[in-house]
């Protein structure tokens, strides 16, 4: 080791182990930062929207956590500076920044009557007295971007910057994370409670890892240090927990998008055969979607999700009165008799319904007397209609289907002979 040049010379097991961090702790990085990018997206469409541009921060500050914690940006960030582990300032102060705005969150969620500029103002000055405790109790000028805890334990200085990011730290995560199981324990089955969710688990997990931390530090002063878990179960505790914060981040605003891919790509066959039929009520087919979505699938999604359901929809209106009125009545025997449920009934249905409509209006036939409707399930939010026009597409082309479409055909038939 070369104290005198600032940094250590690593063997070659420790040059692999840090190539193996490089890449871990990038591609959080890079993903973690892609999460800002989409968040900051949101935000600036909608800047009205405090608590999220505070969550772009706080997203932020996990993200550039990540990058300065691979080993190679966090010498390379001392060479640039000139000051050995001033990495380790900048990446404690990032999550410093997430912490902050945590308790800024449990503030504004709680409408507590602790001003959020208060609590800004008190952590940084209790931040301050860290850094300055960083600057002035380092006993040597040796780069440690994996073990700076235990290598610094008996400084007194680093050990109140380490105390008071800790402090900072862990009161940030116990608040955020009793205020998200709360809230999430409100919102059933929302994609946001499931977020919130595992928001609270990454806090309480981010306590675990401060609770390690301490305790590293317990026995260090005892004369007995434990390395393992300091510079081994901590750290890894740690990136779990980002990760886990990050995703509790990003699910409230992933999910719908996800949920509107899946809904697309199982109302997809239905819309493309009944528009084919009726192209007029295609909006797709004389106005185009926007410009991006022809080369990027992912484009709109809730938006071409909901205008598939209505063009599905206004196919269903046209041809009501192409449909027989005993054709729903038939369909309902035949599901009850092959044991459907109710769910499974009312698309069966509708498929059948639907089929014939299309048929009879290709052949012309406007049946005397019509259906009153083909629409059987009525009075459902949107989730819920999308989950039902899903359900009729997977269903449409059954064989069960078929036979209904066969007996009205008997019977149209048997009435016109």
């Amino acid at each position: 080791m070369s104290a005198a040049h600032g940094r250590a010379v690593p063997g070659p097991v420790a040059r692999a182990g840090a190539r193996v961090f490089d890449v871990v702790y990038l591609c959080f990085g890079a993903a973690a930062w892609a999460i800002v990018a989409y968040k900051a997206r949101a935000w600036f469409r909608d800047r009205q929207n405090a608590d999220l541009g505070l969550t772009c921060v706080m997203t932020a500050g996990v993200a550039n956590v990540f990058l300065l914690s691979a080993p190679s940006v966090y010498r390379w960030f001392d060479r640039l500076v000139g000051v050995a582990n001033l990495a380790m300032v900048f990446l404690y102060s990032s999550v410093v920044v997430f912490a902050t705005g945590a308790l800024v969150l449990m503030l504004r969620w709680t409408g507590s009557a602790v001003r959020p500029r208060t609590v800004v103002t008190a952590v940084g000055a209790a931040w301050s007295v860290a850094v300055i405790g960083f600057a002035v109790g380092r006993p040597d000028a040796v780069e440690h971007p994996r073990d700076f805890s235990t290598a610094y334990a008996e400084a007194p200085g680093v050990v109140t910057f380490l105390v008071l990011y800790l402090a900072i730290f862990g009161s940030g995560l116990a608040g955020l994370g009793v205020l998200c199981r709360r809230y999430a324990s409100t919102l059933r089955g929302s994609w946001l409670a499931r977020g919130l969710r595992v928001l609270a688990a990454g806090c309480w997990l981010g306590l675990a890892y401060c609770a390690c931390k301490v305790i590293g530090f317990l026995f260090s002063w005892a004369g007995r240090d434990l390395p393992w878990l300091s510079n081994g179960v901590a750290p890894l505790t740690a990136s779990v927990a980002a990760l886990l914060v990050l995703a509790g981040f990003a699910i409230p605003a992933l999910g719908p998008r996800v949920s509107a891919w899946r809904r697309l790509r199982r109302l997809n066959p239905l819309w493309r055969e009944v528009t084919a039929q009726a192209p007029e009520v295609a909006m797709a087919a004389y106005m185009g979607y926007p410009g991006w979505t022809g080369w990027w699938p992912f484009a709109d999604l809730e938006w071409r999700a909901n205008r598939q359901m209505a063009e599905i929809r206004d196919v269903q209106r046209g041809v009501r009165r192409h449909v027989e009125a005993e054709a729903l009545e038939i369909a309902r025997v035949k599901g009850r008799a092959a044991g459907l449920g109710d769910w499974q009934l009312v698309a069966f249905m509708e498929a059948a319904a639907l089929r014939r409509g299309l048929l009879n209006q290709a052949a012309g036939r406007v049946p005397v007397p019509g259906a009153d409707s083909v629409v059987v399930e009525t009075g459902a939010g949107p989730g819920q209609e999308h989950e039902h026009l899903a359900r009729v597409a997977d269903v449409y082309h059954q064989p069960l289907v078929d036979e209904v479409l066969e007996e009205l055909g008997e019977r149209t038939a048997a009435q016109r002979q």
